[in-house]
């Protein structure tokens, strides 16, 4: 959970270590894709085995599993995500080949642990197997250069799997996406960078595109589980797609909600992260904007001059935001709905005349709702 106390001197760090990038599942599939179709075609496994990734590095990968049959074969790879707290950091990736039927050409089937698509709005059709189009097509060349290798016509059936995926898929988004049954195969450039963002923002445009593939009104953008929690409760009748696992992204929610709109916008979070959002921040991170002390003594000026300005040292000089909030509400400030109003101010300037309704709710350490404005 995000702290919003000041930094102090002990929070200074030591100059840190270079993080060790890792891969994706996309990249491990296709590696493993070409293990098991090497030995199909030659009897022997390339153990390391090397792959080609969109932007022209060349990885090897150890062998976890094999085997060889006359008309099937089987690799598996354990996925390194390097120093990224990545849910599928050391899972196993599996690939099963099979010569297909004359002319049936390349077909993906997911194994045990890789999810099916059952909503539009993705980037693969409902009814397919969640294996992500850049993996896709790394796979597909490298079954068409070793078809062609050998001779033969590139019918082949890809199947890939992940040991224990369908557990794992719990702790992402693939549920609330509408992907059953499993993990996505992902990657565009095949390899993790750790702790990007990119992925998040990435997941909360599928997200968008998942409730608009689906007609929904009204979406919801939560920085945290509370705050998400405080949101069902208002809007018991919203189903699960409708709810975006936005966290600190407020800009990457907003940004792409501007082009992609949808008729109406919730955006709840805490007190602490919503004031950055109204003090103008759409990175709400805590190493990416801090809370404005200056801002809330302002904010709470505007409401009552003389309480605030008798406050001031003691806002200015407060830890947290809470203790902010708390010494404004003794003094009948009621600090919070000048935040959801002044973030409100934030996110209608970010949409930019967006034809979306939008509204704030700012919700306590509790999950009770405090503020709530539009």
């Amino acid at each position: 959970m995000e702290s919003d106390r000041r930094p102090t001197k002990d929070d200074s760090a030591a100059p840190a270590l270079a993080l060790r990038r890792g891969w994706t599942t996309g990249a491990c599939a296709t590696a493993a894709t070409k293990a098991a179709l090497t030995a199909l075609l030659t009897g022997d496994f390339p153990d390391p085995v090397e792959i080609t990734l969109p932007k022209g590095e060349t990885p090897a990968f150890a062998l976890a599993r094999q085997s060889l049959g006359l008309e099937t074969a089987m690799a598996s790879i354990i996925k390194d995500a390097g120093d990224d707290p990545d849910v599928t950091h050391l899972a196993e990736i599996v690939a099963t080949v099979r010569f297909g039927k004359p002319d049936s050409g390349i077909r993906f089937q997911a194994g045990q642990g890789v999810g099916m698509v059952t909503l539009v709005g993705l980037p693969i059709p409902p009814g397919e197997p969640a294996i992500n189009p850049v993996p896709r097509a790394l796979m597909r060349a490298v079954v068409e250069a070793l078809c062609a290798t050998h001779d033969r016509s590139a019918d082949i059936e890809i199947e890939i799997g992940v040991t224990g995926g369908e557990a794992l898929a719990q702790k992402t988004w693939n549920p609330r996406l509408g992907i059953v049954g499993g993990l996505s195969i992902l990657g565009t450039t095949g390899i993790v960078h750790p702790f990007s963002c990119a992925a998040w923002i990435h997941s909360i445009h599928r997200g968008i595109d998942v409730a608009r593939g689906a007609s929904l009104g009204h979406v919801v953008g939560a920085t945290g589980s509370s705050s998400e929690d405080a949101a069902r409760a208002l809007y018991p009748g919203l189903p699960e797609i409708a709810f975006l696992d936005m966290g600190d992204f407020a800009g990457g929610l907003l940004k792409y909600l501007r082009v992609h709109p949808v008729p109406r916008l919730t955006i709840a979070g805490g007190f602490a992260k919503l004031t950055k959002l109204a003090a103008g921040s759409l990175d709400l991170h805590s190493g990416r904007s801090q809370v404005d002390f200056a801002f809330l003594h302002g904010l709470a000026a505007s409401l009552d001059p003389d309480r605030a300005r008798t406050l001031g040292p003691e806002i200015l000089g407060a830890n947290t935001a809470k203790a902010v909030l708390d010494l404004c509400a003794a003094g009948g400030i009621d600090l919070a709905d000048a935040v959801a109003r002044t973030a409100l101010a934030t996110i209608t300037a970010t949409l930019r005349g967006a034809d979306i309704a939008a509204e704030v709710i700012v919700v306590d350490r509790a999950g009770s709702v405090i503020a709530r404005a539009g």
